[in-house]
């Protein structure tokens, strides 16, 4: 497949805060009434982005079937609350040729584009790592967005390397998780023009913020959103000290939504104020243990937020 490189839309987009949004589940199979939920909530709230069946959105246990229901359910939910956002798929893998194949069955979704995770397990070498993402972007029908993740994927995408792939056309910019904040400042002030750079790393969002990152892809924006919206709005006002301000009164959440493996905090948290109807995870994820769940029940009274009538699972 030739692509026809759609990017100046997408890249045009990347910027300020989106979420990765979680996938509900409800007796071992997608939560249809609390996805439609879910999409009208953060519809009327001031996201810019989606991000769906990525890390956050338990995507490795998608069945390609699932993956396109959930896109266009969400698609569609989008549309009845009249508000646009683009989403973009999360796909993450460890044979190039295989990916290619997904793009292709993806390239008729109702998407923006992707969001591409480095090769899991096989640690490619930055040259592997060069060609699988250069072949991906020669293939795929929507532009990329790097994911760069090397605490999951043990390999991490190394400075020349994501420069040299900023420069394809079809690769539109990156959601930074490489913990290396000497690397994040080196990409800010080296990328070509064009090429967006948004923090995935929740604990970090404001320092990413002030070294220049053009926006974040938030986990922890489930909870307190316009909050976390904000304080990218501030910062590109120029009103640091007031973006500050609202971080402190959120940077507790990360460190409590990280507290277990993710995202299992966040889908109790937003189970107990009833935006989904059950905590589940899918196997190997499992729900918090009570210890968590009983400091969740304490931040979400702290924050007095209204509980729903359903009670936590045993």
């Amino acid at each position: 497949m030739t692509a026809p490189f759609q990017s100046s839309g997408l890249c045009s987009q990347l910027h300020g805060l989106w979420l990765p949004l979680v996938t509900p589940f409800c007796d071992g199979i997608v939560d249809e009434t609390s996805l439609r939920r879910l999409v009208r909530h953060y519809a009327a709230l001031p996201i810019d982005g989606l991000i769906l069946a990525a890390t956050s959105g338990e995507g490795l246990t998608l069945g390609m079937a699932e993956l396109e229901w959930i896109v266009a359910v969400t698609r569609e939910t989008l549309a009845e609350a009249r508000r646009y956002l683009p989403i973009c798929l999360g796909l993450a893998g460890s044979y190039t040729r295989k990916l290619c194949h997904t793009l292709d069955e993806t390239a008729g979704w109702p998407i923006d584009g992707y969001l591409i995770s480095s090769p899991y397990y096989s640690r490619p070498s930055q040259r592997g790592l060069l060609q699988h993402f250069n072949m991906l972007a020669d293939h795929a029908s929507w532009p990329l967005v790097l994911y760069n993740i090397p605490y999951r994927a043990s390999v991490a995408l190394e400075t020349e390397t994501l420069l040299e792939l900023a420069s394809h056309p079809n690769i539109v910019g990156m959601k930074d998780c490489g913990a290396n904040r000497a690397q994040s400042i080196e990409l800010l002030r080296r990328r070509p023009a064009g090429f967006r750079i948004l923090t995935g790393e929740d604990a970090l969002y404001f320092e990413a913020l002030a070294d220049g990152a053009d926006g974040a892809i938030l986990l922890s924006a489930h909870v307190e959103t316009p909050t976390f919206a904000a304080i990218w709005k501030l910062f590109k006002e120029g009103h640091t000290d007031d973006a500050r301000e609202r971080w402190d009164s959120v940077s507790p959440l990360p460190r409590l939504l990280f507290a277990e493996p993710s995202p299992a905090p966040a889908k109790y948290w937003l189970a107990r104020t009833g935006l989904i109807d059950s905590a589940e995870v899918r196997l190997p994820m499992v729900e918090v243990s009570r210890e968590l769940a009983a400091r969740l029940d304490a931040e979400i009274a702290r924050r007095q937020v209204p509980v729903s009538r359903l009670e936590p699972s045993a």
